[in-house]
Formats: structure tokens, C-alpha cells, sequence
């Protein structure tokens, strides 16, 4: 019931590193039910200078969705975020642009 919700949040890239949000492990969670989504979500650092900027896109294209109707963003700091998070996508991605993790 969430795939495609998902499939939605990895097309929303973090705006300071060339990764997605879902390959870069700050999703914690999604919950549908009705037309309300509720989204956990970590930042990779206290006092993150992008969050606005990712809580808005993380709305924005979550209400592009059928049946969309209203975004919840939970923000959730445990557990800690951690590069062990990171997908093998999102390792590659960064790699890519000569980020090591």
C-alpha cells in the first residue's frame, strides 16, 4: 500500500548531496490511511541548513500521489541517523561524484 509512496520519495534528492532520500536512509517510515500520509524522517545532522527545503519537496511530491490529500512529516531522531543507512544505490550515487562513505 506504500510502494508507490516510496517510489515517490526516491525521485526527491537531498539538495546538498547527489542522492535520493529513500537511497540516502533519512526515511524512516510511511503510513497511509485515507488521504493522510505520515512520514518519519530523520536529517543526517542536527540543525541540517537544507530541512526546509526537504520537508517541503518531501510534501510537495507526496501530495502529487492519488489519493493524497495531506502530508504529516514526523521528524524522528532515534534512532540516530548513520552512513550505514545509505543503500548500495545511494553509496554508488555518492561515489559517483567522489564521496566517499
Amino acid at each position: 500500500m506504500t510502494e508507490s509512496l516510496w517510489a515517490a520519495l526516491s525521485e526527491v534528492q537531498d539538495p546538498e548531496m547527489p542522492v535520493n532520500l529513500v537511497d540516502l536512509g533519512v526515511i524512516y517510515d510511511i503510513r497511509r490511511q485515507n488521504g493522510t500520509v505520515d512520514v518519519d524522517l530523520t536529517f543526517t545532522a542536527m540543525g541540517c541548513p537544507a530541512s526546509e527545503f526537504i520537508l517541503d519537496d518531501v510534501r510537495e511530491r507526496l501530495l502529487r500521489e492519488e489519493g493524497v490529500n495531506e502530508v504529516r512529516i514526523n521528524l524522528v531522531w532515534d534512532p540516530p541517523w548513520t552512513a550505514a543507512r545509505i543503500t548500495q544505490a545511494g553509496r554508488d550515487a555518492l561515489e559517483s561524484w567522489g564521496l566517499a562513505v
